[in-house]
């Protein structure tokens, strides 16, 4: 199993293109918190455009009506913007945490990335016409199949690793190191603030984030088994992230909507205690997520058990 899995990391590590992804991840971290910065303020200011912010999210619930989710959503800002105030506690959005928070959206681009390697894993052996040559050796198919799905998440850690560590540096950069231990205040679906650590917090986000990248491969990785095809998989795989976040949305309104898929992926949701469909906990978020990965799973290794390969 070890041999197969030094080969797997091999025929991934030793192509150009690996290094040119890891390459255009950095770059596009490096872009997206450049245009992202938020405009510094001085040290001292920092409480007049909190107060600002206060009072303009107060004229807006006294003049405008977008439903009971927008109210709330204004009402949880203007009561961590007070807590803010009346505990001098600077915002995390003005220090470096800020651009770290905003780049976790970049996990989406871990994904993809991920995505191209987990699709051509397998359907790649079948159009090269090698899978032979894996299956001629003394080990079970269930162990190859295992040995590529592991390869694929080790680069998706290598890339993860690269995102945050990059993240970190550029948003230091152009933030500044100081104020790392400022805590972060959120306000949970109750109107109640919270304090906790920012740097919990960042590493959780960023963790829960990886959560949806993992069953994105690990279905891409059993569309590519079922369809043999990488473009297939690769297209169909980003597809699917993309337009199920935006079905997510829309469907929070119903209740049965907490059995799909992409309403459990996002367990930041559960950071800051604001599921998107009242009732879920993590625990059920986790339940949900383990049988579709499951499903996922069998789906691949039974059809890749019994493929045919002798045409």
């Amino acid at each position: 199993m070890l041999n197969l899995l030094l080969n797997e990391n091999m025929k991934i590590y030793r192509r150009l293109r690996t290094w040119l992804l890891v390459l255009v991840l950095v770059l596009t971290t490096i872009g997206f918190l450049i245009a992202a910065k938020p405009s510094q303020v001085a040290s001292g200011d920092w409480r007049t455009s909190v107060q600002q912010q206060i009072t303009n999210d107060q004229n807006m619930l006294a003049s405008m009506n977008h439903g009971a989710d927008w109210k709330t959503q204004l009402t949880n800002r203007i009561h961590t913007n007070q807590y803010h105030l009346t505990h001098n506690i600077l915002p995390a959005e003005e220090t470096l945490w800020g651009n770290m928070l905003n780049a976790a959206n970049l996990i989406k681009v871990v994904t993809v990335f991920t995505v191209i390697i987990a699709a051509d894993s397998v359907a790649g052996e079948f159009s090269a016409g090698t899978i032979k040559l894996l299956l001629i050796r003394p080990v079970s198919r269930a162990k190859i199949l295992l040995s590529k799905y592991i390869a694929a998440l080790i680069f998706s850690i290598l890339l993860f690793i690269v995102l945050f560590i990059s993240a970190f540096l550029v948003s230091g950069f152009l933030q500044g190191f100081h104020d790392i231990g400022i805590p972060f205040v959120y306000a949970s679906s109750d109107g109640v603030v919270h304090e906790t650590n920012v740097v919990q917090h960042a590493i959780s986000t960023y963790l829960y984030q990886c959560v949806q990248m993992i069953m994105i491969v690990t279905m891409s990785f059993m569309i590519s088994s079922v369809f043999r095809s990488s473009s297939i998989a690769i297209a169909l795989s980003i597809a699917i992230m993309f337009v199920g976040t935006g079905v997510a949305s829309f469907l929070a309104q119903y209740n049965w909507a907490k059995y799909f898929l992409f309403e459990n992926t996002d367990l930041t949701q559960y950071l800051t205690g604001s599921p998107n469909i009242p009732g879920m906990t993590m625990s059920f978020s986790v339940t949900v997520l383990i049988v579709y990965f499951v499903i996922f799973n069998a789906l691949s290794w039974i059809v890749f058990k019994k493929r045919d390969v002798a045409s």
